[in-house]
């Protein structure tokens, strides 16, 4: 067998070769285990993905079986497990507010400017043509993310628009590394950061287990917490927020998965706005 093996080592490689001993041993021993690729054999991770991120995973919440456990316990608990295994997707559609205006001096004052409007609508049109069956508008209450959200809606008009303070812009936590030019008082970062880590576990989760078919979120909100959730959903550090970039009126798509995988399908999305009408300041 080994003979075979190296027969081919110079055609294929050495990472082709790993390969080509594990199946040829598996088959072999016939035995009935999986192969892993050589790669990922003996593989610790830095960091391993935590399964019950969201404190949703069936088992945390099933009362677990006693060591005395009956045949009939067995199945009733395997039974609840079942009913609280969720089947559907989450997919929740970040919108960062368009352009506005900086130097108002309240946030009535920090409206959209005439591109923000225009790139409103373009996050309008885009939205429409992805063409999902939409379940929820929501935005902060910010001027800035309700006239947004108010452009958007005229696109989907059938959706109702809920508005929510926990989505508002804020500080949700000192960045790392730390930069010079912006230094809220730490304070802010102690009423901001746990207002908007209260938004994340409101609507960073898995699928209700009644919930039976995919749904599709739309947010309207702002970097500093889009980006934040970006890091918190992903289980990257959270300090890492400020090192990632958002146009205005740009689309982060973020999947949430019925075992509670999350992946993000795009970041910053800003394509379908002409080059010349992108912002981010």
């Amino acid at each position: 067998m080994r003979a075979k093996v190296w027969k081919y080592a110079k055609t294929i490689g050495v990472a082709g070769t790993a390969a080509l001993i594990s199946v040829v041993y598996y088959q072999h021993q016939k035995q009935y285990t999986p192969v892993h690729a050589s790669w990922t054999t003996n593989f610790e991770p830095s960091v391993k993905w935590d399964e019950n991120w969201d404190r949703r995973n069936p088992e945390s919440i099933v009362k677990p079986l006693k060591s005395s456990a009956t045949e009939k316990d067995k199945k009733d608990y395997d039974n609840e497990l079942q009913k609280q295994t969720s089947t559907a997707s989450r997919h929740l559609l970040l919108i960062r507010h368009g352009q506005y205006v900086l130097d108002g001096a309240t946030d009535q004052q920090r409206i959209l400017t005439a591109l923000g409007r225009k790139q409103a609508a373009y996050t309008g049109q885009r939205l429409k043509d992805m063409g999902y069956n939409y379940t929820d508008l929501i935005s902060s209450t910010m001027a800035r993310a309700v006239e947004t959200s108010d452009i958007i809606h005229k696109f989907l008009p059938n959706l109702s628009i809920e508005r929510d303070p926990l989505l508002c812009e804020g500080a949700p936590i000192p960045p790392e590394p730390p930069v010079g030019h912006w230094r809220p008082e730490k304070s802010q970062f102690y009423q901001d950061g746990s207002r908007i880590e209260a938004a994340f576990r409101k609507y960073f989760h898995r699928a209700e287990p009644s919930q039976t078919t995919d749904s599709y979120e739309i947010i309207v909100c702002h970097a500093n917490v889009i980006r934040y959730f970006v890091c918190r959903a992903l289980q990257f550090p959270p300090e890492a927020w400020l090192r990632l970039g958002l146009h205005h009126s740009s689309i982060t798509w973020i999947t949430i998965r019925p075992s509670g995988r999350v992946s993000l399908r795009q970041y910053g999305d800003s394509g379908f706005i002409p080059i010349e009408e992108v912002s981010s300041a």
